[in-house]
């Protein structure tokens, strides 16, 4: 927002003169055009002007990048839960407490996986997880895991952060903490992945952690009772002599 409001002013100045310069000097008012042949005065100070904001750009960059690349803790009333994590990788982004919540985002074609608590490199077997739409609890720091089964992928949500590429083969790795719950966030696969690419769309909804970890047991039970059902089902079939 801050290289947008500098871009908004920077717009409004070059234009402004523009359209001054067009008014001022049309050639209904001055037939013959002037000639003028530079102004060192004028271009040393645009010439400074936009080393000025350059800088000032860099100096809010480095100052802002921290809170970036290191997530904050979760607040008081997030998930109590959330595990923590002692790591010494460079680019899993972890909070000063080392407690956050991991879920793996799964890119394939064309459909986003979650899987809850776990990274994408460790055997989720057994652990809850959903398709399309991602729950997460407010207040509460969550770290995405990302990588793709088949091409490369790109999750992007823009009111919960910068694009981040799944890739197959390797871990990316980006953040959010959602203040509110009730909010739906909606993205979009921002990676041209193949013919079906609109239609792998991505929703995060957020709830509070008390209904997050209500869910998550539901989430648990209802693939549970699907995985018997399949089983009774195999049983079924190879007993009739369809398997």
């Amino acid at each position: 927002m801050i290289v947008l409001y500098v871009a908004i002013v920077v717009f409004v100045v070059v234009e402004g003169a523009l359209f001054y310069s067009l008014f001022k000097f049309r050639a209904k008012k001055n037939p013959h055009a002037s000639q003028i042949h530079g102004n060192t005065r004028l271009e040393i100070s645009w010439t400074i002007g936009a080393a000025v904001i350059l800088v000032v750009l860099a100096a809010v960059t480095f100052s802002k990048l921290h809170s970036i690349t290191t997530p904050p803790n979760s607040d008081a009333d997030g998930l109590s839960t959330a595990q923590g994590v002692l790591t010494a990788s460079v680019d899993e982004p972890t909070p000063p407490n080392g407690k956050k919540l991991t879920i793996c985002v799964t890119g394939r074609q064309y459909i986003w996986r979650y899987t809850y608590g776990v990274g994408c490199k460790t055997n989720g077997f057994g652990l809850p997880y959903s398709y399309e739409e991602m729950v997460a609890p407010a207040n509460t720091t969550v770290v995405l895991d990302l990588q793709s089964v088949d091409v490369i992928h790109s999750w992007w949500i823009p009111q919960l952060g910068g694009k981040a590429d799944a890739v197959p083969g390797y871990s990316n790795y980006t953040w959010f903490k959602a203040p509110k719950a009730g909010e739906v966030y909606i993205g979009q696969c921002a990676e041209l992945c193949g013919r079906n690419h609109a239609d792998m769309t991505a929703r995060v909804r957020i709830v509070s952690p008390a209904d997050y970890t209500a869910w998550l047991d539901k989430q648990r039970t209802a693939i549970q009772t699907s995985d018997n059902n399949v089983v009774r089902l195999r049983t079924t079939l190879r007993a009739d002599g369809d398997m």
